[in-house]
């Protein structure tokens, strides 16, 4: 029976470990591929790959991931892949398009898990949440919720997504401002 027991334990774990193996580079490639997508969604149109010119900050227990984007040689932006940890449901992923000047260019949700139908509306494919911080400089744009004093106008229903999204995009300006060298 041990042995019955003992060979069971070994094919399954093998199968398990082949299974990773196979499946860890089409993961990898799905993930970079999301990252790609929302890089060009955030920022003006670029000609460099801002992904091989990726450096990372680590932030408030965390980790930053900036992707500088030029055009012709000249910084047009840059993306900022940045985290919260005070969502409903927990982590919020997000990536936020800044202009030389410190303009908010685009937002998209790189990944979360808040409740369908409400804290998911942070997605710009089920709302225009992210729409009002668009074109807006958090310097004279105040990133909280109106109901904390800020401009932005919160999701029904789901204050809490609402709010961990807003301090997840102040966290990446204050990133971008610290690195004043990449502007």
């Amino acid at each position: 029976m041990t042995i019955t027991l003992l060979t069971i334990t070994l094919l399954s774990s093998a199968s398990l470990g082949i299974v990773y193996s196979l499946t860890e580079e089409p993961i990898n490639d799905a993930k970079n591929a999301k990252v790609n997508d929302a890089i060009s969604k955030v920022l003006p149109e670029f000609d460099n790959k801002p992904i091989s010119q990726k450096f990372e900050r680590e932030v408030d227990g965390g980790i930053l991931k900036f992707y500088p984007a030029t055009k012709g040689g000249q910084p047009i932006g840059t993306a900022i892949e940045t985290f919260t940890k005070s969502g409903f449901s927990g982590q919020i992923e997000l990536m936020v398009g800044f202009l030389p000047d410190g303009t908010i260019h685009g937002i998209e949700v790189i990944a979360h898990k808040e409740t369908p139908g409400l804290g998911d509306k942070v997605e710009s494919s089920k709302s225009d949440f992210s729409a009002q911080f668009k074109g807006n400089n958090p310097e004279n744009f105040k990133l909280a919720i109106i109901k904390d004093g800020g401009n932005v106008d919160a999701i029904t229903a789901s204050t809490i997504s609402s709010r961990a999204y807003c301090e997840a995009v102040k966290r990446a300006y204050d990133a971008f401002i610290k690195e004043g060298d990449i502007k």
